[in-house]
């Protein structure tokens, strides 16, 4: 025998090997496709007289179900003015909760069962009206960063006031605590740009420094603890533009850390009583892109998707038709 025939034979047998192994995983692509999904709980069911769960609700969805790593299951609360004791949400089930809801209080069991899962490292999207929830709750306060306006005992509406806690700035290249007076407001809705504070963090990376966002809402004078906060980007209130603007460059993307739990937290979003679909705000490639990668972030601490090519630029909002894109 050939004294190389031994190292031939082992060297055939360990090309063998890994061919099979390259066919059991299937075709290129395959063994991507069969990781487990994200599994979002999107929790939604009552809204203000300022805004439309049902509608908003339904685009979120649609707009976490497109990427193709998420599956989704809506949780739909009892209606505004029923009793809530029964309503438990099974948090530990899912990955990430999205949370489009600001109504009535949850009861004391399922707000304990809430805080224990995020604080244990479950994710959260906190989506533009939910920064009105619970206003009187400290560990969601906690949770969410800052918040704006929330329902009053009385079932008016009211906001968050200095005792709250301050409001988040954008000064001189830095994020700064601001404990001047000052209620929640926005201007009417109009396209503003977004300046990225936080390229280098996962959610922001390789998305252009400034958009445009198209005709939304530009919550400011948020205010709460904002603890373990990120300021990712933000949008100039501009005075001389809409009479009433802050005047400051307000975050309107965020990160928060609780415990051993991901926040994301966008103020951006609005839909309204009356808006029926396509709604521009929640249609911008700003938007969409920035909710489907905080929402993998939450869960997971990474981002895997792409920047798309539609994004928008700084002179140049960009709008998907959902009938046609």
């Amino acid at each position: 025998m050939h004294p190389c025939q031994p190292n031939v034979r082992s060297l055939a047998l360990s090309i063998l090997l890994v061919l099979l192994s390259f066919a059991a995983l299937g075709p290129p692509g395959e063994a991507a496709a069969a990781r487990p999904r994200i599994k979002v709980m999107l929790l939604t069911g009552q809204s203000n007289r300022y805004h439309n769960w049902s509608l908003s609700s339904a685009i979120l969805q649609r707009l976490l179900e497109q990427p193709g790593i998420f599956v989704v299951d809506k949780v739909t609360s009892p209606p505004m003015g029923t009793d809530m004791w029964g309503f438990r949400p099974d948090f530990g089930k899912y990955d990430v909760v999205v949370l489009d809801y600001e109504g009535d209080e949850w009861s004391d069991p399922t707000k304990q069962a809430f805080v224990k899962y995020v604080k244990h490292g479950g994710g959260l999207v906190s989506f533009h009206a939910t920064d009105n929830a619970f206003p009187r709750w400290p560990e969601f306060n906690e949770m969410i960063g800052i918040g704006g306006w929330g329902l009053q005992l009385d079932g008016s509406l009211g906001a968050r006031t200095e005792a709250a806690g301050p409001k988040v700035r954008w000064r001189d290249g830095r994020m700064v605590l601001d404990d001047s007076p000052g209620l929640a407001m926005h201007p009417p809705k109009h396209d503003f740009a977004i300046d990225v504070r936080a390229p280098d963090h996962p959610i922001m990376r390789g998305l252009p420094a400034r958009w445009m966002h198209a005709d939304d809402e530009l919550y400011s004078q948020l205010r709460g603890p904002a603890k373990n906060l990120e300021v990712l980007a933000t949008a100039f209130a501009d005075p001389a533009k809409h009479k009433g603007a802050s005047g400051e460059h307000e975050p309107v993307l965020m990160t928060i850390r609780y415990g051993q739990g991901r926040v994301f937290h966008t103020t951006l979003g609005h839909v309204g009583p009356k808006d029926v679909d396509p709604v521009t705000p929640l249609n911008c490639v700003g938007f969409i892109v920035t909710l489907q990668r905080g929402t993998e972030w939450a869960a997971t601490g990474k981002v895997t998707q792409p920047v798309p090519s539609d994004f928008p630029v700084a002179d140049k909002t960009s709008v998907r038709n959902p009938k046609t894109d």
